[in-house]
């Protein structure tokens, strides 16, 4: 049987981490691969509005995709920022108690932990805790070593260089409109009415996953799912840090809570929150800085109100609503829909960045 005539081997649509990520595991594979995205730059999307933390993989159900992925994902990704002369740091991270039923979550937290397969995690009393952090009010905490941060735009960069590299193109400006399947092929439809036929696509549109899915020609509305919008705030705080590591509260359902952050410039970033909102919106509010404060001061007492600024909100998309438990990423391919050759990414939020490499590497396994 002949193949169908196309354009280009592969189209990934978007062009966050994972989207590039995606397109990167393509490209090395040896497919000529072109990523379309809609904004001016790669990464302004999702992966610009986060805290750049690179996951151990503590806190997801054992088996779950987040937990395989996280993990695989974390291993890949200080590989490559070592290879590739990436700006990021192991700083290692402190998840805190500050109760006996909080203390006694962290234990089923550790279990878990150690199920999904993660390194160096200890449980620490509140003295030893705070011997690492003399800041630190706590019960408890769960020291993990294997916690640390990345410049994500330098990723980015590195994962757009990878792709070119290979013969592969990322575009910007380029809203794709719709997908058509066609003998075998797709043709994409990009605003403006050109078309490029491919043979495979690469659903990684982030926010708009679902709303691009619906435009996907044979797509059964049945394997689309519901999307949610969860606003999170980040401030950050004026003057330098008294923590030297991560500090995270105990995972709440919607998240893992409001912690410090810190950047590669060294600066404190406190975030995020969760906020329900019915569509992407980045404008920061600022009416609950102080209930934000006091989340901090459970652990962090010194903190004043004043020392807080506004920083940035990020916007996650989530599979499951308010008041339900935190849902998994979907990696859906034709064994799902039926249309060969077209894997949608869904409900890609934490740990998407530090699961992207892992998740380029399912991408491709799926396509293969």
């Amino acid at each position: 049987m002949n193949s169908p005539a196309v354009d280009i081997d592969s189209i990934v649509i978007g062009a966050g981490v994972v989207g590039l990520a995606v397109a990167s595991a393509l490209a090395q594979s040896g497919r000529e691969v072109f990523v379309l995205e809609s904004e001016a730059r790669a990464g302004e999307g999702i992966s610009s509005r986060n805290s750049g933390v690179i996951h151990a993989g503590i806190y997801y159900a054992h088996d779950s995709w987040k937990a395989r992925l996280c993990v695989r994902g974390r291993r890949l990704l200080y590989d490559f920022c070592a290879r590739r002369g990436i700006t990021h740091r192991k700083l290692g991270k402190l998840v805190v108690a500050n109760d006996w039923l909080e203390a006694e979550g962290l234990r089923v937290v550790l279990q878990r932990a150690q199920e999904n397969g993660v390194e160096g995690l200890r449980y620490l009393d509140a003295a030893e805790a705070m011997r690492l952090e003399p800041s630190l009010h706590c019960t408890a905490a769960i020291e993990s070593t294997e916690s640390g941060i990345v410049d994500v735009a330098d990723y980015v960069m590195a994962l757009v260089g990878e792709i070119e590299q290979r013969g592969g193109r990322v575009q910007c400006e380029t809203r794709v409109e719709n997908v058509h399947v066609e003998d075998g092929a797709f043709s994409v439809e990009v605003a403006g009415g050109d078309r490029v036929r491919c043979r495979r696509v690469v659903n990684a549109a982030g926010l708009t996953s679902t709303e691009l899915a619906r435009r996907i020609d044979g797509l059964d509305r049945a394997h689309i799912p519901t999307q949610f919008y969860a606003a999170g705030h980040y401030y950050r705080l004026r003057g330098k840090s008294p923590f030297s590591r991560l500090i995270y509260p105990v995972p709440q359902a919607a998240g893992l809570g409001v912690h410090l952050g810190l950047d590669s410039a060294g600066h404190v970033h406190f975030g995020p929150d969760v906020r329900w909102i019915d569509a992407p919106d980045y404008h920061f509010d600022d009416r609950q800085r102080s209930a934000f404060a006091d989340s901090i001061r459970r652990w962090w007492p010194a903190l004043r109100d004043d020392q807080l600024e506004p920083d940035f909100v990020g916007v996650r998309p989530k599979l499951v609503g308010p008041g339900q438990p935190s849902g998994d990423f979907v990696i859906q391919d034709a064994t799902v829909h039926g249309i060969p050759n077209l894997v949608n990414l869904f409900g890609i939020e934490s740990p998407g960045l530090t699961s992207s490499l892992a998740i380029g590497e399912e991408v491709l396994n799926r396509l293969a």
